[in-house]
């Protein structure tokens, strides 16, 4: 079977783990062009990575051998070149989240959908190997049924991240420490606890930094199997820390931190992962951490287009967390329970 042939569109900080795992993975994929409006992104880049530059978006949409796009851009720019792509016939890539309102989400997944591609989003923290382990545990049942479920996400960022111009502004980035660093740990969460049905909680834009969006969220959720949890959330906890995911559960309890995970059980067995001395990404640099759970986002997103399969975290997928933080934004503006519904008629325009 030939290589896959992919494009990058978006040159900026995030393609630094992408364009790595795109290398690791150079027995199936093919990367046909690199594309940035910005001759100085496309001159750092080149600078480091040997993949052909672009600089127009028409040349990768009229060029039938591309297969994939992988769409790295800002988030408020997501929904249009998705559309475009998918128009064009080719599977799309994105990084997260989808776009920075959840119809303009919805509205992505149903053109892809209607366009028969597929759609994959990176919220690479599903293919740790830890949070692969529990999963797997979970699945065989001897856990017994989670009852409990409490997040921590307590990062840290400098004042100088959010001076750069749009960042932590809802036009661009839909969101703070919710949309832009939260949502991986939150999309983890949900994948290992399942739903969250009720939210209540409180949102903040502490003093700590001068921004638009929330930078601290506190809240308490109710899950589908009637598990009780809580959700801690900041951008604000100097140095920072690795987030957590703690499971009380009928026959043990498991900690998953950043990619350590220790499970007991109540006979005394135990299950352990030691961490990624290399992972970090809590702190001042954002990007501190390898690029290994990238290329396995990329690797099954291949495997999808290869194989016809779906994703692994596809659009649909994705849209559950959008809705998780919609419901968190929503009850610290107006102080009530908020039920998290599925999006009506969403499921119509199959």
């Amino acid at each position: 079977m030939s290589r896959t042939r992919i494009a990058i569109i978006g040159l900026g900080m995030a393609v630094t783990p992408h364009a790595r795992g795109l290398i690791d993975l150079a027995d199936t994929v093919e990367v046909a062009y690199a594309f940035s409006p910005s001759a100085a992104r496309r001159q750092a880049f080149a600078e480091k990575y040997p993949f052909p530059l672009c600089d127009d978006l028409d040349t990768i949409l009229g060029d039938r051998c591309v297969e994939a796009v992988a769409v790295l851009t800002p988030a408020n720019t997501h929904c249009e070149l998705a559309e475009r792509c998918a128009d064009a016939g080719k599977h799309v890539l994105m990084e997260k989240p989808l776009d920075i309102s959840t119809a303009k989400a919805e509205q992505m997944v149903v053109s892809c959908r209607k366009a028969d591609v597929k759609l994959g989003v990176v919220l690479q923290h599903r293919f740790r190997p830890a949070a692969l382990r529990l999963t797997e545990l979970l699945r065989e049942g001897t856990l017994g049924a989670i009852i409990g479920c409490s997040t921590t996400i307590r990062l840290w960022r400098p004042q100088s991240y959010y001076d750069e111009p749009g960042r932590g502004t809802f036009a661009r980035d839909g969101g703070g420490v919710l949309m832009s660093q939260g949502i991986h740990t939150l999309d983890l969460m949900l994948s290992l606890a399942g739903p969250i049905t009720h939210v209540t909680g409180f949102t903040a834009t502490t003093p700590v930094h001068q921004m638009e969006t929330e930078d601290m969220v506190c809240a308490a959720v109710r899950f589908e199997n009637s598990a009780i949890g809580t959700i801690d959330a900041t951008t604000a906890a100097y140095p920072g820390y690795p987030e957590e995911i703690n499971l009380t559960c009928e026959n043990g309890t498991a900690r998953l931190r950043g990619t350590e995970l220790q499970v007991t059980f109540h006979d005394g067995r135990i299950v352990s992962m030691e961490p990624d001395q290399s992972a970090g990404g809590a702190g001042a640099d954002p990007m501190a951490f390898p690029h290994d759970y990238h290329r396995a986002v990329m690797a099954d997103f291949i495997s999808a287009i290869r194989h016809g399969h779906e994703p692994k975290i596809s659009g649909e997928e994705a849209l559950k967390v959008h809705r998780l933080i919609d419901a968190l934004i929503e009850t610290g503006k107006t102080n009530r329970v908020v039920e998290i519904g599925q999006a009506a008629g969403l499921d119509d325009k199959r």
